[in-house]
């Protein structure tokens, strides 16, 4: 199988991951109980493919998994996932290209997705109270980036049992 076919074919079954990882969050009790607050473990394969695919997955992925939201949430969610998703992923981009840490890269992606979704909804609702919001998100941001990153790190070995490995040479090891 040649790399194109390779890496479409992994995007596939990461979008697979990432569904199952976002389902699997909605079915668990929220551990979290700020409103607007979530883990976010389909990010960590959003960050998997930061790290080792390449921008254009990495943007594939977001828009796809925002495609899902709508599905299964509606167009209004839908839309806060592809803002946050997409700036996500580019400040994820930016950092990785920038030699930060997963861990780093992990929080700015946290906090740009959050602040992101925050200023949609600050346009959809025209209200400045909105904005009161973003200490919240900030914190929850560096929080949650800390524990995404600490899952990727988790789960990495177990990818790669199964066969999905970074290409060589690739940006992180």
């Amino acid at each position: 199988m040649n790399r194109t076919t390779r890496k479409i074919t992994y995007c596939g079954l990461l979008l697979a991951m990432a569904v199952a990882l976002s389902a699997l969050e909605n079915a668990l009790p929220g551990f979290v109980t700020v409103p607007g607050v979530k883990l976010g473990l389909s990010n960590i394969v959003t960050m998997y493919a930061v790290f080792f695919m390449g921008a254009p997955y990495a943007l594939v992925l977001a828009v796809l998994k925002s495609g899902f939201v709508l599905l299964t949430r509606g167009a209004t969610a839908s839309m806060l996932s592809v803002a946050g998703g997409l700036f996500s992923v580019g400040m994820m981009l930016l950092a990785n290209r920038l030699k930060a840490s997963e861990t780093m890269t992990s929080i700015v992606g946290a906090i740009s997705h959050n602040f992101a979704q925050l200023l949609v909804a600050w346009s959809f609702l025209r209200s400045i109270a909105v904005l009161y919001y973003a200490p919240v998100l900030l914190l929850s941001g560096i929080v949650m980036g800390l524990l995404t990153a600490l899952l990727l790190r988790t789960v990495l070995p177990a990818l790669r049992r199964i066969g999905i490995k970074p290409d060589e040479g690739g940006d992180k090891p």
